[in-house]
Protein backbone atom coordinates (compact mmCIF):
# COMPACT_ATOMS: atom_id res chain seq x y z
CA UNK A 1 0.00 0.00 0.00
CA UNK A 2 1.14 3.98 -0.53
CA UNK A 3 -0.15 6.98 0.67
CA UNK A 4 -0.19 9.71 -1.62
CA UNK A 5 -1.54 13.21 -0.37
CA UNK A 6 -2.69 15.84 -2.42
CA UNK A 7 -1.59 18.86 -0.75
CA UNK A 8 -0.85 22.61 -1.12
CA UNK A 9 -0.19 25.66 0.96
CA UNK A 10 -3.08 27.66 -0.81
CA UNK A 11 -6.11 27.17 -1.08
CA UNK A 12 -7.53 27.32 -4.93
CA UNK A 13 -5.00 25.97 -6.79
CA UNK A 14 -6.89 22.32 -8.03
CA UNK A 15 -5.70 20.48 -5.30
CA UNK A 16 -8.99 18.70 -5.09
CA UNK A 17 -9.14 18.35 -9.16
CA UNK A 18 -6.02 16.55 -8.77
CA UNK A 19 -6.94 14.31 -6.04
CA UNK A 20 -10.20 12.78 -7.96
CA UNK A 21 -9.00 12.53 -10.90
CA UNK A 22 -5.74 10.89 -9.98
CA UNK A 23 -7.84 8.49 -7.80
CA UNK A 24 -10.20 7.56 -10.49
CA UNK A 25 -6.97 6.81 -12.62
CA UNK A 26 -5.42 4.35 -9.83
CA UNK A 27 -8.75 2.30 -10.15
CA UNK A 28 -9.35 2.80 -13.53
CA UNK A 29 -6.12 3.04 -15.98
CA UNK A 30 -3.70 1.05 -12.99
CA UNK A 31 -6.68 -1.40 -11.64
CA UNK A 32 -5.78 -0.61 -7.76
CA UNK A 33 -7.93 -1.19 -5.03
CA UNK A 34 -8.32 3.39 -4.11
CA UNK A 35 -9.68 4.79 -1.26
CA UNK A 36 -9.87 8.81 -1.44
CA UNK A 37 -9.83 9.84 1.92
CA UNK A 38 -11.49 13.72 1.86
CA UNK A 39 -9.78 15.44 5.05
CA UNK A 40 -11.08 18.84 3.79
CA UNK A 41 -13.93 20.22 5.27
CA UNK A 42 -15.32 21.91 1.96
CA UNK A 43 -15.94 18.10 1.35
CA UNK A 44 -15.30 18.67 -2.22
CA UNK A 45 -14.16 15.71 -3.30
CA UNK A 46 -17.17 14.12 -1.36
CA UNK A 47 -19.53 15.78 -3.22
CA UNK A 48 -17.92 14.98 -6.62
CA UNK A 49 -18.01 11.18 -5.79
CA UNK A 50 -21.22 11.16 -4.72
CA UNK A 51 -20.40 10.81 -1.25
CA UNK A 52 -23.02 10.22 1.62
CA UNK A 53 -21.60 12.04 4.61
CA UNK A 54 -22.77 11.87 8.10
CA UNK A 55 -23.78 14.27 10.47
CA UNK A 56 -20.41 15.86 11.99
CA UNK A 57 -19.26 12.36 12.34
CA UNK A 58 -15.97 12.65 10.22
CA UNK A 59 -13.58 13.94 12.96
CA UNK A 60 -14.97 11.25 15.64
CA UNK A 61 -13.05 8.29 13.88
CA UNK A 62 -9.90 10.39 14.74
CA UNK A 63 -10.44 10.46 18.71
CA UNK A 64 -13.00 7.44 19.05
CA UNK A 65 -12.66 3.42 18.57
CA UNK A 66 -13.99 3.60 15.32
CA UNK A 67 -13.20 1.42 11.99
CA UNK A 68 -11.90 3.38 9.79
CA UNK A 69 -12.76 0.68 7.11
CA UNK A 70 -16.24 0.67 7.63
CA UNK A 71 -16.39 4.29 7.11
CA UNK A 72 -15.35 3.67 3.73
CA UNK A 73 -18.28 3.50 0.42
CA UNK A 74 -18.43 2.86 -2.40
CA UNK A 75 -18.69 5.20 -5.43
CA UNK A 76 -19.60 4.85 -8.97
CA UNK A 77 -16.04 4.24 -10.39
CA UNK A 78 -15.16 0.46 -9.69
CA UNK A 79 -12.66 -0.34 -7.69
CA UNK A 80 -12.78 3.03 -5.79
CA UNK A 81 -13.98 3.94 -2.17
CA UNK A 82 -14.37 7.43 -0.57
CA UNK A 83 -14.03 8.24 3.18
CA UNK A 84 -16.18 11.33 3.43
CA UNK A 85 -15.42 14.69 4.80
CA UNK A 86 -17.45 17.08 6.88
CA UNK A 87 -17.98 20.47 8.82
CA UNK A 88 -16.68 18.83 11.59
CA UNK A 89 -13.35 18.62 10.43
CA UNK A 90 -13.07 22.33 10.97
CA UNK A 91 -12.02 21.45 14.59
CA UNK A 92 -9.28 19.07 13.53
CA UNK A 93 -5.88 20.70 13.99
CA UNK A 94 -7.05 21.20 17.45
CA UNK A 95 -7.93 17.59 18.17
CA UNK A 96 -4.76 17.02 16.91
CA UNK A 97 -3.36 18.88 19.14
CA UNK A 98 -5.12 18.23 22.13
CA UNK A 99 -4.54 14.11 21.32
CA UNK A 100 -0.97 15.18 21.17
CA UNK A 101 -0.31 11.68 19.11
CA UNK A 102 1.92 12.84 16.50
CA UNK A 103 0.92 9.75 14.02
CA UNK A 104 -2.78 9.76 14.33
CA UNK A 105 -3.42 9.75 10.94
CA UNK A 106 -0.87 6.96 9.83
CA UNK A 107 -2.05 4.55 11.98
CA UNK A 108 -5.47 5.29 10.80
CA UNK A 109 -4.33 4.84 6.98
CA UNK A 110 -2.23 1.34 8.71
CA UNK A 111 -5.66 -0.16 8.91
CA UNK A 112 -6.66 0.34 5.41
CA UNK A 113 -5.32 -3.11 4.46
CA UNK A 114 -7.76 -3.87 1.61
CA UNK A 115 -6.26 -0.98 -0.42
CA UNK A 116 -3.52 -0.88 -2.35
CA UNK A 117 -3.38 3.31 -2.90
CA UNK A 118 -4.49 5.83 -0.62
CA UNK A 119 -5.32 8.94 -1.96
CA UNK A 120 -5.81 12.38 0.71
CA UNK A 121 -7.65 15.40 -0.29
CA UNK A 122 -5.72 17.81 2.23
CA UNK A 123 -7.20 20.89 3.37
CA UNK A 124 -4.47 23.83 2.87
CA UNK A 125 -2.37 25.28 5.34
CA UNK A 126 0.69 24.46 7.42
CA UNK A 127 -1.03 23.14 10.61
CA UNK A 128 -1.30 20.03 12.82
CA UNK A 129 -3.23 18.62 9.93
CA UNK A 130 -0.91 19.04 7.20
CA UNK A 131 2.44 17.85 9.85
CA UNK A 132 -0.07 14.68 10.51
CA UNK A 133 -0.14 14.28 6.68
CA UNK A 134 3.25 14.80 6.32
CA UNK A 135 4.59 11.65 8.46
CA UNK A 136 2.02 9.89 6.99
CA UNK A 137 2.26 9.83 3.09
CA UNK A 138 4.52 8.25 0.90
CA UNK A 139 4.51 10.75 -1.76
CA UNK A 140 2.93 14.58 -1.47
CA UNK A 141 1.77 15.90 -4.88
CA UNK A 142 1.55 19.98 -4.89
CA UNK A 143 -0.59 21.58 -7.39
CA UNK A 144 1.46 24.86 -8.35
CA UNK A 145 -0.53 27.53 -10.24
CA UNK A 146 2.06 29.47 -12.51
CA UNK A 147 2.67 32.29 -10.52
CA UNK A 148 4.81 34.15 -8.11
CA UNK A 149 2.61 34.07 -4.86
CA UNK A 150 1.87 30.50 -5.70
CA UNK A 151 5.55 29.20 -6.48
CA UNK A 152 6.33 31.29 -3.46
CA UNK A 153 3.17 28.78 -1.47
CA UNK A 154 5.28 26.00 -2.61
CA UNK A 155 8.81 26.83 -1.87
CA UNK A 156 7.42 27.49 1.91
CA UNK A 157 6.60 23.64 1.61
CA UNK A 158 9.46 22.43 0.74
CA UNK A 159 11.32 24.53 3.47
CA UNK A 160 8.83 22.65 5.66
CA UNK A 161 9.42 19.29 4.79
CA UNK A 162 13.23 19.52 5.53
CA UNK A 163 13.37 16.91 2.76
CA UNK A 164 11.97 14.56 4.86
CA UNK A 165 8.90 12.95 2.37
CA UNK A 166 8.93 12.93 -1.42
CA UNK A 167 7.62 15.74 -3.19
CA UNK A 168 6.34 16.16 -6.82
CA UNK A 169 5.48 19.58 -7.66
CA UNK A 170 2.46 19.89 -10.75
CA UNK A 171 1.71 23.29 -12.39
CA UNK A 172 -1.96 23.50 -12.67
CA UNK A 173 -4.47 25.58 -14.15
CA UNK A 174 -2.27 26.58 -17.17
CA UNK A 175 -2.32 28.73 -20.08
CA UNK A 176 0.06 28.49 -22.63
CA UNK A 177 -0.65 31.37 -24.14
CA UNK A 178 0.15 34.07 -21.00
CA UNK A 179 3.59 35.04 -20.89
CA UNK A 180 3.70 34.33 -17.28
CA UNK A 181 2.79 30.66 -17.47
CA UNK A 182 5.07 30.06 -20.32
CA UNK A 183 7.85 31.03 -18.41
CA UNK A 184 7.39 29.21 -15.28
CA UNK A 185 6.73 26.06 -17.63
CA UNK A 186 10.07 27.43 -18.96
CA UNK A 187 11.98 27.51 -15.75
CA UNK A 188 10.42 24.31 -15.00
CA UNK A 189 10.30 22.11 -17.31
CA UNK A 190 10.24 18.24 -15.90
CA UNK A 191 7.15 19.47 -13.82
CA UNK A 192 3.93 17.61 -15.11
CA UNK A 193 1.29 20.14 -16.13
CA UNK A 194 -2.38 20.33 -16.09
CA UNK A 195 -3.57 22.49 -18.44
CA UNK A 196 -6.95 25.22 -17.75
CA UNK A 197 -9.67 23.58 -19.63
CA UNK A 198 -13.43 24.00 -19.88
CA UNK A 199 -13.66 20.35 -19.68
CA UNK A 200 -12.57 20.49 -16.02
CA UNK A 201 -14.67 22.99 -14.74
CA UNK A 202 -17.62 20.13 -15.98
CA UNK A 203 -16.60 18.48 -13.38
CA UNK A 204 -18.89 20.23 -10.70
CA UNK A 205 -21.40 19.46 -13.30
CA UNK A 206 -20.49 15.90 -14.31
CA UNK A 207 -19.18 14.82 -10.64
CA UNK A 208 -16.96 12.60 -12.47
CA UNK A 209 -13.52 12.55 -12.87
CA UNK A 210 -12.57 13.98 -16.39
CA UNK A 211 -11.43 10.00 -17.43
CA UNK A 212 -14.44 9.30 -16.98
CA UNK A 213 -17.11 11.91 -19.36
CA UNK A 214 -14.05 13.35 -22.04
CA UNK A 215 -11.71 10.58 -22.55
CA UNK A 216 -10.27 11.94 -25.24
CA UNK A 217 -9.73 15.31 -24.15
CA UNK A 218 -6.06 16.75 -23.79
CA UNK A 219 -7.19 17.32 -19.97
CA UNK A 220 -7.61 13.38 -19.72
CA UNK A 221 -4.72 12.44 -20.92
CA UNK A 222 -2.42 14.91 -18.52
CA UNK A 223 -3.89 13.16 -15.95
CA UNK A 224 -3.10 9.82 -17.31
CA UNK A 225 0.55 10.86 -17.98
CA UNK A 226 0.79 12.43 -14.31
CA UNK A 227 -0.42 9.23 -13.08
CA UNK A 228 1.94 7.29 -14.59
CA UNK A 229 4.68 9.87 -13.26
CA UNK A 230 3.52 9.18 -9.77
CA UNK A 231 3.35 5.37 -10.11
CA UNK A 232 7.04 5.72 -11.30
CA UNK A 233 8.04 7.97 -8.61
CA UNK A 234 6.14 5.36 -5.89
CA UNK A 235 7.48 2.29 -7.73
CA UNK A 236 11.36 3.67 -7.56
CA UNK A 237 10.48 4.75 -3.66
CA UNK A 238 9.33 1.43 -2.88
CA UNK A 239 12.43 -0.71 -4.55
CA UNK A 240 14.84 1.88 -2.99
CA UNK A 241 13.12 0.98 0.78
Amino acid sequence: MATIAIYSLKGGVGKTTLAVNLAWCSATRSARRTILWDLDPQAASSFLLHGTAGRDQAQAMFSRDISVAKRAQPTPVAKLDLITADASLRGLDQLFHTLDKKKRLGKLIGALTDYDRVLLDCPPGLTETADQVMRAADLIVVPVIPSPLSQRAYEEVIRHLGGKVPVLPVHAMVDRRRRLHADALAANPDWPVIPMSSVIEAMTVQRAAVGAFAPRSTAAAAFDQLWRTIEHRLAAGLAAG
